[in-house]
């Protein structure tokens, strides 16, 4: 296994923790869970977003732009109309 292949894997698996973390925060029940929640979610929002830029750094993760008028459709779209 090369290091492009296990960063992949880092980086799958601090996107799954993200979802978990976000869905725990939301159904927490008290103010002390929430908060515990929210901080591990900001912890692994920052690991996803090292692994991204070691990844992308290195050629290993690349993003293709939108061309302008395709965000400005989309924007359209989901605006409110009233």
């Amino acid at each position: 296994m090369d290091d492009k292949c296990i960063m992949e894997g880092l980086l799958l698996d601090a996107k799954g923790v993200c979802d978990l973390y976000m869905h725990g925060a939301i159904e927490s029940s008290t103010e002390t869970v929430r908060r515990t929640f929210s901080a591990a979610f900001d912890d692994a929002l920052s690991m996803g977003d090292s692994l991204y830029q070691q990844m992308a750094a290195k050629g290993w993760y690349q993003i293709d732009t939108a061309p302008q008028q395709k965000l400005q459709q989309t924007k359209q779209k989901f605006s409110p109309s009233c």
